[in-house]
């Protein structure tokens, strides 16, 4: 299965856009999604690092996930 995908970011000008698709789409289902790029953001989005919880600290070293008693109820 062969997998292409286009993006692209444009300036609307008029109410009506054309989408020019490549062959091997044609008679596959597409997704088209339109969206306002928020114009306050820069255009490489960094990431804060999420904060680790220390309150409580597990040895698990050794330990064995049982998916059976975990379940049991």
């Amino acid at each position: 299965m062969e997998s292409t995908m286009i993006r692209t970011i444009l300036n609307v000008e008029k109410n009506n856009l054309t989408i020019l698709v490549p062959d091997n789409f044609l008679g596959k289902q597409v997704e088209i999604i339109a969206f306002i790029i928020d114009e306050s953001k820069p255009e490489g989005v960094i990431l804060k690092k999420a904060k680790a919880f220390s309150a409580i600290q597990l040895d698990t070293k050794g330990f064995k996930f049982n998916r059976d008693e975990a379940n049991e109820r």
